[in-house]
């Protein structure tokens, strides 16, 4: 059984997240010698693996989802973000849950999030539309609980005018957050399509949401309009870090000398500590060529530079 978070503990939780502080610091007992030898000085962010980066290898049935914690671990990478599309019918097989639980334990990765998709639109125009969306992604609560995540990340889909938009998805969202609060469970949103691409519409989604259990996951790529038309990343980014929970560091390709053609990583990854964020930034290769794990592994060696440059190494 899952043990429900008071608000006490969720909000505690909840301020962590950005500060970058992992929950497994809050159980681990005070070391006597502490006080004698200085502690490590903490990265200025920490390096995850989002799940879609493998995803033709998991549709080629070349990966396991149970493996993908111990292929992470084989790239120096000690924490996960979960796509639900790899385990779409398992999120309340406990016995499943259990054993990628034990696998990642295993190999020492913490689970960060689960990736929802597939589970209809939270701000659906219609209010049934939007109250079954909300129960079919509160399974996706409890598994992220259960396997030790911090958050779900959804989508804020939705229809009509801009206004209205807003009003719907911040409709779906607080009520899915208010679910997920008691299980120490934050919602976050992805710029992932239609108006959600609209840095200040998602923004002005979170305003209306107000509540500190839903944030944001700012994605460096997923900001097309549609029609051809592009929002400003960097202008995007901007505006979604101060809700931020997790970031997407989208990767598509890169030149001869290691940096990414579509993103200025330095700029973004700026972007990014300057809003005061210190959590995981999770690497989500994309591109075609070269492969998925030379993909990932190019996107890793980015955001180290990045780190050290930026940490003044």
């Amino acid at each position: 059984m899952i043990r429900k978070a008071n608000r006490r503990e969720f909000l505690g939780r909840t301020a962590l997240i950005g500060a970058g502080l992992g929950l497994g610091s809050l159980a681990e007992p005070l070391k006597t010698e502490a006080a004698a030898t200085p502690a490590a000085k903490a990265p200025l962010y920490k390096i995850s693996l989002a799940q879609w980066s493998l995803h033709r290898t998991h549709r080629s049935k070349k990966l396991d989802n149970l493996d993908f914690a111990k292929t992470a671990n084989s790239l120096g990478i000690d924490a996960v973000e979960y796509v639900n599309q790899f385990f779409k019918d398992k999120a309340k097989d406990k016995k499943y849950l259990a054993e990628m639980k034990k696998r990642a334990a295993g190999e020492g990765v913490y689970s960060v999030l689960i990736m929802i998709d597939g589970e209809g639109a939270l701000g659906d125009s219609k209010e049934a539309g939007r109250s079954g969306a909300i129960e079919k992604h509160k399974r996706w609560v409890e598994a992220a609980a259960y396997l030790g995540c911090h958050s779900i990340r959804v989508n804020a889909s939705s229809r009509g005018s801009y206004d209205e938009q807003v009003k719907l998805a911040a409709d779906g969202l607080r009520r899915l957050t208010e679910f997920a609060e008691p299980y120490g469970i934050g919602v976050i949103v992805e710029n992932h399509g239609g108006l959600s691409s609209n840095g200040a519409w998602l923004a002005s989604v979170m305003k209306t949401v107000d509540h500190p259990g839903c944030g944001t996951l700012p994605d460096f790529g997923n900001f097309h309009l549609g029609g051809g038309k592009q929002y400003d990343r960097y202008k995007g980014v901007t505006e979604l870090m101060p809700y931020a929970k997790a970031v997407s560091a989208k990767s598509h390709s890169f030149d001869a000398a290691g940096n990414e053609t579509k993103t200025d990583f330095m700029k973004m990854m700026k972007i990014v500590i300057d809003a005061g964020y210190h959590g995981y930034v999770g690497i989500e290769w994309e591109g075609g060529k070269p492969g998925e794990m030379e993909g990932i592994k190019l996107t890793k060696k980015l955001l180290e530079t990045c780190r050290d440059k930026l940490s003044g190494a």
